[in-house]
């Protein structure tokens, strides 16, 4: 996929972009929709295989950087990675994720919440940091946008630890707009449902084709491709006087009622096991069944 070639002007001609979580999913469709609007983008993902493969697919308008979102480090590196590869940033996607720590509250691992909210909070704490720095020393503005879920807006749309990171994300989204704003920098959230990626439905597509036909009004289920329109949105001239808010896009779960968890890839039988999921890392799962 390259960048508009038949002439036409993209809604991001010029624009340059980080995206991390960007080697599957989500960010990977936001990549394909960005570049193909005439952005470059930075694929900051864990799982180099995987994001490697992707900047070999988006061409000269793509860079791969191994990133773990949890370390300060590694964040900076891919911010600067947008000023040496294209000569500066417009757009920093806060996207990573993983499934996190699950199982009853009463046994689930510190070490495993803990590392549930570095990937889910400190992520986007640090990829808000080290772009709004760039962006205000820049002088010109900017757009930060953060992955939240529904999971975030209430009880019943998660785990316990995910829930609660998603919901801090939200919250960390419009106490940034409001100290970002004097900058015109503008910091919004995407608040996702039931999306069709390998981070949602472990393959087992069916089981989350189900629970959408139960809980999900709209007939369409949920792609990569509806983030990465919303990314756009944001990340684009239309929505220009939108910051510190949080865009729902789940097919109207939010409005008919939120009560996933328990009910989506076997999540009823997560009262009886306990651990962590890493997600598209490459990491694989801890498991303890519960006697």
């Amino acid at each position: 996929m390259t960048a508009m070639s038949n002439g036409q002007s993209g809604l991001l001609d010029g624009k340059v972009a980080v995206i991390t979580g960007a080697a599957s999913g989500m960010g990977l469709a936001t990549a394909q929709r960005f570049v193909a609007e005439g952005a470059s983008v930075v694929i900051a993902d864990f799982n180099a295989d995987a994001g490697e493969a992707v900047a070999r697919e988006l061409g000269d308008a793509a860079r791969f950087v191994r990133c773990d979102v949890a370390i300060d480090s590694d964040v900076a590196s891919a911010v600067a990675l947008a000023v040496e590869a294209f000569g500066r940033l417009d757009i920093m996607f806060n996207n990573a994720g993983i499934g996190g720590a699950f199982g009853p509250i009463t046994e689930i691992e510190s070490d495993d919440w803990d590392a549930t909210f570095a990937v889910l909070v400190r992520g986007v704490f640090l990829g808000t940091k080290h772009a709004a720095r760039l962006l205000i020393d820049q002088g010109d503005g900017g757009v930060i946008i953060n992955t939240a879920s529904v999971a975030g807006q209430g009880g019943g749309g998660g785990p316990q630890a995910y829930s609660a990171a998603k919901a801090g994300v939200i919250n960390l989204t419009e106490t940034t707009a409001i100290e970002l704003a004097p900058h015109a920098i503008r910091v919004n959230a995407i608040c996702p449902g039931i999306i069709f990626t390998p981070l949602m439905h472990h393959g087992d597509e069916a089981d989350a084709e189900r629970v959408m036909a139960e809980l999900q009004p709209y007939p369409k289920r949920g792609e990569g491709a509806d983030i990465a329109g919303a990314a756009l949105w944001l990340a684009g001239p239309d929505s220009a006087f939108v910051t510190g808010t949080s865009i729902t896009v789940d097919g109207g779960i939010s409005a008919a009622g939120t009560r996933l968890f328990g009910r989506l890839n076997g999540t009823t039988k997560l009262d009886r096991v306990v651990g962590i999921a890493h997600g598209t890392t490459g990491q694989k799962p801890t498991v303890r069944r519960l006697d």
